[in-house]
Order: C-alpha cells, then sequence, then structure tokens
C-alpha cells in the first residue's frame, strides 16, 4: 500500500491515526499578484497555529492533509517550521489552483515543463524547503476548465503516472468533475487517484453516485459549517447505503493562519469532526468499524504513495 509523505517523512498506517483530508495551516487567498501575496513571518505561525494541532493530536488525529497549493499562498517551509514545532507531521501537496489565482510564469509555461516542476516536486522537494510533495492539488473553474486549467490538469495527470501521487480537484460543479475524468481516462490514468474536492457543493447527488460508481473518491469537507449536519450525514448514510462506503473522505476545511488578517484571522478547531460529528455517525446507526474505514483506512489508501 505504501506509505504517507509528511513534513516528518515517511508513515505507515500502523501509526497514521485518524487523517484529516483536506484542512490548511498556512493560505492567502489573495491572488499572487498582491505584492504581499504569502508574506509572513514562521513564528507568528508556529505561535497561532500550535495550540489547535496540539489538540488535534489530543484527539487522535495523527495526520494533517494541507490543502493550500501554488496560487494559495503555499509556503513549504512554514508548514515544515510548524510541523516541526509540534510534531505533527502534514502532506503538502504540488499543484496550482484555478484562475484568477494561477501566477504568470504557469500561463507561460508549457505542459511538458509543468510535468517537470509536479514531476519533481513529488520525487525530490519544493524549492529548498526540504519538504517533499506528497500529492497534486487543483482546480477547475466552474464553468469548465480553461485552456490554462486543462494544460495544468493534463500535466498534473501525466506526474500522477510517475509517482503514482493522487490528484484532488477543488471542483464545485460536478460536471466539471465528468470533464476532468474524461481528460484523465484519455490519458491512460485511473479514476481511483482522483479526489472530487467539495462533493457537497453539489446538490445533484446522483453525481456523487456516479462519480463514485467510476472509482474516484468523493469528499465531503466542509464538516462543522452551522447547521450543515443533518446534510453530510444524510448523504454518508445514502452513499455507504449503495456501497460506496470505500470512496468516502471526510474533513472540515478548517484551521489555517491568513496573512491577510490580523494575527492570521479566525482559526477554527481541528476537531469539530471528531468530537461532534462523528458521534452523530455513530447515533445514524453507523458502526465503528465503517468510521474508522471512512476515517483512517480511506484516507491513507487515498493519500499513500
Amino acid at each position: 500500500m505504501g506509505d504517507l509523505i509528511t513534513t516528518l517523512g515517511r508513515i505507515d498506517a500502523s501509526t497514521a491515526g485518524i487523517i484529516l483530508p483536506h484542512e490548511h495551516v498556512f493560505v492567502d487567498l489573495r491572488t499572487p499578484n498582491d505584492p504581499a501575496h504569502g508574506c509572513a513571518d514562521a513564528a507568528a505561525v508556529v505561535a497561532v497555529m500550535s495550540p489547535g494541532l496540539r489538540s488535534a493530536q489530543g484527539a487522535g488525529i495523527g495526520v494533517i492533509v494541507e490543502a493550500s497549493c501554488v496560487g494559495v499562498g503555499r509556503r513549504a517551509d512554514i508548514l515544515r517550521a510548524v510541523s516541526e514545532a509540534t510534531g505533527f507531521p502534514l502532506v503538502v501537496p504540488t499543484g496550482v489552483y484555478r484562475e484568477p489565482w494561477i501566477p504568470a510564469w504557469v500561463h507561460e509555461a508549457s505542459e511538458d515543463r509543468l510535468f517537470e516542476w509536479m514531476s519533481g516536486e513529488l520525487a525530490g522537494e519544493i524549492g529548498r524547503s526540504g519538504v517533499r510533495a506528497g500529492w497534486i492539488k487543483l482546480s477547475a473553474g466552474d464553468d469548465g476548465l480553461t485552456e490554462c486549467e486543462a494544460k495544468v490538469f493534463r500535466a498534473a495527470v501525466r506526474a500522477a503516472k510517475e509517482t503514482f501521487a493522487v490528484i484532488g480537484s477543488h471542483t464545485i460543479r460536478g460536471r466539471v468533475v465528468r470533464e476532468q475524468l474524461r481528460i484523465l481516462e484519455s490519458l491512460g490514468w485511473d479514476p481511483g487517484r482522483f479526489i472530487w474536492i467539495h462533493t457537497q457543493a453539489e446538490k445533484d447527488f446522483s453525481i456523487h453516485l456516479e462519480i463514485a460508481r467510476r472509482g474516484a473518491w468523493v469528499e465531503y469537507d466542509g464538516i462543522g459549517s452551522p447547521g450543515s449536519d443533518p446534510a453530510y450525514v444524510n448523504d454518508i448514510l445514502k452513499l455507504l447505503d449503495a456501497g460506496f462506503g470505500q470512496r468516502i473522505l471526510l474533513s472540515q476545511d478548517r484551521g489555517q493562519y491568513d496573512p491577510a488578517k490580523p494575527r492570521g484571522g479566525e482559526q477554527k478547531s481541528y476537531t469539530y469532526l471528531s468530537d461532534e460529528f462523528l458521534p452523530q455517525l455513530g447515533l445514524a446507526g453507523v458502526r465503528e468499524q465503517t468510521i474508522r474505514l471512512l476515517t483512517r483506512a480511506n484516507p491513507f489508501s487515498a493519500f499513500a504513495r
């Protein structure tokens, strides 16, 4: 099955614990042409984010997958500093966010250049940070892939095939996921190495079932937003009843130090899933064995290299 590639080295399934497959430690949603984009003092980020990560450790969470890629402030050096200060392993991505967050150099780069860049970060390290990328994070516009987003996606599929890294894409519309899977399959790659990030944003549940049936991961990752728990429980139960328990990922899209805000803005707890939501699944009849599948085995299988 392989291991997780993290800021603290390789981690196997026996020691991973609960894995949160979509959270943020550091994110900057200003576009890359902003002169302050991604600028922050590592020590300040460590001071602000350490308490929340230590609380997560106390709740049995062993690994967090960081979802901030190029375009939204990825800082592998800061993530390494936070990780080493807390002893908390993070899985850091290569890849690029969608328009208008795509940097100018990505627009100018060829598909081959982007393939070489992503493959290099997955096999070696991100810049001189000492951090090896563990997965590929992308995004797509709501109206379909732009020419540049499609170029990035093709390069990412090639890099995934070479390194067995999973591709996760922030894609709101199910019809755009269909477009991505069509490209992925045309390039000879496995839908089982693709994660539909923010599946919950697509209100047509039949598409959730369709994408799971095609073998991709469906990720419900906004858990903890006010009043949303019943809808999440309902969708998860329907997927389980349809036999797709091994295609589900659960996360919260929380945490985060935002350098555009004073003292990094509001940091939300990483423990809502474990403290509040999983007990609700239990009350709804989901067995402990299945909960372990959803929170441990599935995310490990998705992100293992």
